[in-house]
């Protein structure tokens, strides 16, 4: 059995040793974890600016509580953990993982900044498809993942529970069926047209 799921544990829970980088991402989402290790990245001096991403879920029609995107909720929760408001950089369009690369790199490119090298503060079960997704939108860039636990969900424990099950096994779901389907648009946009399906769906 420990061979079985110790590939998708390898796959999932992506973590790199960390060294100094041109900024910090930090995808969008309603839990301040990301945010803080973010902050405690910069206090330790690994980045000078920090990218927080969102605007609100794609499955909801705005951010539940006292603020108007996630960016602005993970904005403040920064500044609290005093970072200074000017090494907060401004992305809060985004609606799910893949919108947050591509709307961050928007963001950097209007700035004129090419990261040599830059740092993902990620939720732990949530790191392979940030890292597919970044890395896809920064080619050129060295991608960093430092993880963060949350819902208690890590490597050592992800197949002891049926929720922790749940949710892992979805993210190796949504790594195939969601970057599926980035890759028929970057055939499209090559080819001008709708690409060919060859397959299962």
């Amino acid at each position: 059995m420990e061979k079985f799921y110790q590939g998708i544990t390898d796959f999932i829970f992506v973590e790199h040793p960390l060294q100094k980088a041109d900024l910090i991402f930090v995808p969008g989402g309603d839990y301040p974890d990301s945010a803080k290790h973010a902050a405690a990245l910069y206090h330790q001096g690994f980045a000078p600016f920090i990218l927080p991403s969102g605007r609100y879920s794609i499955l909801k029609d705005r951010f539940e509580g006292a603020y108007e995107t996630e960016w602005e909720y993970l904005k403040d929760i920064l500044v609290k953990e005093g970072v200074p408001e000017t090494a907060v950089l401004k992305e809060d369009q985004a609606t799910f993982t893949y919108e947050n690369a591509v709307k961050s790199r928007e963001v950097l490119e209007r700035l004129g900044l090419v990261p040599g090298r830059a740092i993902l503060s990620c939720q732990a079960f949530h790191a392979r498809r940030c890292l597919m997704y970044y890395q896809e939108q920064f080619p050129d860039t060295k991608l960093l993942v430092s993880p963060v636990v949350t819902r208690d969900i890590c490597r050592e424990n992800w197949y002891l529970d049926r929720e922790k099950i749940d949710v892992v096994l979805g993210e190796v779901e949504r790594c195939g069926t969601q970057f599926h389907q980035i890759l028929y648009e970057k055939i499209k946009e090559k080819t001008g047209g709708p690409p060919e399906r060859n397959g299962g769906r």
